[in-house]
């Protein structure tokens, strides 16, 4: 579509063919001739796009009993809008409207009649839910503000829509407290996102990608999810929520390393059985990331740490597999990633099954061809289960990345490889920010109160002492 203005025709035969150039003969942008009062007219609409029942029903049988009133009479069912630019229509066209010319005018009428074809609200599958509302966001944006507004029904909730992708516009909603959220986080978030110039965004990965701190990064800094509970309690904490129309994802920001060991379902719990589990993530993130490294470690350069009887029961172990153990572990967790990808692209019970097969049938099928040890297999076993202990899967999938040079660092120099690659992963993440916030934030700069719901959750009374203040230290 081209971007230059151009006004409509007083023929609406003009109209229709500028229009069907517009939009290259496309097959699906349908005409119907209506003529008012001696006058021809006709409707255009994209047939994909409209509800054509209510086409049919609230346009065209209009024209044929009602002919003896004036022209926006027969429209009063419908939304709709006089307009006299043609792009404005193409674009009316493209968001489900139709349009009506008549002969001799130099005005049209934008008639609001999109289909609708959305999914019914219902809990996301990404992030299931113990305790709280059992619904999720949908790929329709207004219905995803509806749910957020039946969380905070207050009118300090603010929604600005921008415009992104020149080719294919989609909108973007930013959503905020008005009186909780910092009015300089509002400011950036509205910079970046208004320097944003794409001609087509289609996921909210492209605005995450686009409006991050640090693209180089390995560590998620904005939240994704799908659950509006969750989304209102960070907007009620200051925090900034994306929303993209046609996603069910919204992205919330500034994130913290801690965020991502937090759900909903931890104020739905007693505080002190929600600061074990909180705990028991957290203790899976230590495991998830450095359980290989240290066996490598432990059994190529400090096995006199070992109990006695433990080191000639895994040296045995390992006398019978004829690589080192970094080669072990690089096997293994390839054949855990693959089962892994396998499992997310083919459907649910075929991806149980490829799951289960890899879990029993080809880790036995290895140890028995004496490719590892069953200490290998145990090891990455639990380290496995520890990375599904992470609420959030992008620091999942990070945490997994970050096994690989880890290993390798604990192979070549013991323990003091894998404390001089945490000593760099430490200072990344203290020099990290997400959207001028501390990425390490309330641990690094120090704040005892955040500190009261990161590692542990304390009661909620001693957590929200001033509930009216700005709080972006969660």
């Amino acid at each position: 579509m081209t971007n230059q203005t151009q006004t409509s025709f007083p023929s609406v035969d003009q109209n229709s063919d500028y229009i069907e150039a517009a939009l290259f003969y496309t097959s699906d942008l349908k005409k119907r001739c209506l003529s008012f009062h001696g006058k021809e007219g006709m409707v255009i609409y994209l047939e994909s796009l409209t509800d054509t029942d209510l086409i049919e029903r609230n346009v065209i049988v209009p024209f044929s009993r009602n002919q003896d009133k004036d022209l926006p009479e027969l429209f009063t069912t419908l939304s709709f809008s006089l307009e006299t630019e043609l792009n404005q229509g193409i674009q009316g066209l493209l968001e489900g409207s139709c349009l009506y010319f008549l002969e001799g005018t130099s005005e049209f009428y934008v008639l609001f009649t999109p289909a609708k074809y959305e999914r019914s609200i219902s809990e996301p599958e990404n992030e299931g839910v113990i305790r709280g509302p059992h619904n999720g966001f949908i790929e329709q944006m207004k219905v995803n503000l509806y749910l957020i507004r039946k969380q905070i029904a207050s009118p300090n909730l603010i929604v600005r829509y921008f415009t992104l992708g020149k080719f294919a516009p989609k909108q973007v909603g930013m959503v905020y407290m008005e009186n909780i959220a910092k009015p300089e986080l509002i400011k950036i978030v509205e910079s970046r996102i208004k320097k944003i110039s794409l001609d087509w965004v289609i996921t909210t990965g492209f605005i995450q990608e686009l409006t991050e701190d640090n693209s180089f990064s390995i560590f998620p800094q904005l939240i994704n999810t799908e659950r509006p509970d969750h989304t209102s309690s960070y907007l009620l904490d200051g925090y900034v929520a994306l929303l993209l129309d046609g996603d069910p994802t919204a992205l919330i920001l500034p994130a913290s390393f801690f965020s991502f060991y937090q759900t909903p379902d931890d104020y739905n719990n007693r505080w002190m059985i929600a600061s074990f589990v909180r705990f028991i993530r957290l203790i899976g993130f230590v495991t998830a990331f450095q359980l290989p490294a240290l066996y490598i470690a432990t059994v190529s350069f400090h096995s006199n740490v070992l109990p006695l009887q433990l080191f000639f029961s895994i040296q045995g172990l390992l006398t019978r597999v004829p690589f080192p153990p970094l080669i072990e572990a690089m096997l293994l967790e390839l054949i855990f990633e693959l089962l892994r990808e396998a499992g997310l692209r083919l459907p649910n019970r075929v991806g149980q099954t490829i799951g289960i097969v890899g879990g029993l049938v080809i880790g036995d099928a290895i140890v028995k061809a004496g490719l590892v040890s069953y200490s290998m297999i145990i090891v990455v076993a639990l380290t496995a289960i520890a990375s599904f202990l992470i609420p959030s899967n992008e620091m999942s999938s990070a945490i997994r990345f970050m096994r690989f040079p880890l290993m390798i660092a604990a192979s070549l120099f013991g323990y003091i490889g894998i404390s001089f690659g945490l000593t760099l992963i430490f200072i990344h993440l203290c020099k990290l920010e997400s959207f001028g916030q501390p990425y390490l934030r309330p641990l690094s700069p120090l704040n005892f109160q955040g500190l009261k719901d990161t590692f542990v959750r304390f009661p909620i009374w001693s957590i929200r002492k001033s509930t009216s203040n700005p709080k972006t230290n969660k």
